[in-house]
């Protein structure tokens, strides 16, 4: 059987990152068997030093999208058989921007927020020993910080990255009004994506100005409501 592995339940999320729940919620959609493997030290174990990835036959795939593309090639393209090219093309671009953009956003709304911070510390490493819990956090929030600053966002000052997710948001929104799903009364790949970006800041429990400027768009959380009562109940 398939296994994901993850890093596991968190912050009221299946899991604490996007791209595992994208592949999760892809899983769902599709109707694939699966089991999941969910521990922080799967990162060790991880060909490209990130997860989520998954097993099967033997095989060890890493990336979300590409193991998205291995499970079109398996078991056929079960959500996006009836797409355009044009769709398919905008599915791919919006799924980058929320990569690339959005993801970034959220990192930085967890990892150096301050109001955040205290939180996500206790989630991830109170379960450490007390010399640990307090040396590991440090390290890796200094790590992130590097990222974020190589990567670009944390270039821009706090208020402008509140913006650059502001118009991730009203985007999105703007697509999927009065949508069930982004192309029609069926699921695609695009919304396996848009939810595990979005489920981070409506769904999560977490509570910070990111996470509450997303609440306030109706068609976001009612497009995320509808995708955990149809697959996460």
């Amino acid at each position: 059987m398939l296994t994901l592995h993850g890093f596991g339940p968190n912050f009221n999320l299946v899991d604490a990152s996007p791209f595992v729940i994208k592949v999760d919620c892809y899983l769902r959609m599709a109707n694939i068997e699966y089991k999941l493997d969910n521990s922080p030290g799967n990162l060790k174990d991880s060909p490209t030093g990130k997860l989520p990835y998954i097993i099967e036959d033997n095989e060890m795939i890493a990336d979300s999208q590409s193991i998205i593309a291995h499970l079109i090639e398996k078991y056929g393209d079960m959500l996006d058989v009836t797409l355009t090219a044009s769709q398919k093309a905008e599915s791919y671009l919006i799924t980058k921007s929320l990569d690339e953009n959005l993801y970034f956003g959220l990192v930085y709304s967890r990892w150096l927020c301050d109001d955040t911070w205290p939180t996500v510390k206790h989630k991830f490493f109170g379960s450490l020993p007390p010399v640990l819990r307090t040396l590991v956090p440090a390290l890796v929030r200094k790590s992130v910080v590097k990222t974020l600053k190589g990567q670009g966002i944390t270039r821009h000052s706090h208020d402008e990255i509140i913006d650059i997710c502001r118009q991730s948001f009203q985007a999105l929104s703007d697509r999927l009004e009065g949508k069930t799903y982004a192309y029609g009364s069926e699921p695609s790949t695009l919304d396996a994506a848009c939810f595990g970006h979005l489920a981070g800041f409506v769904v999560s429990d977490l509570d910070n100005p990111f996470n509450r400027l997303a609440r306030t768009f109706p068609v976001l959380v009612d497009y995320c409501r509808n995708i955990q009562h149809s697959y996460y109940q």
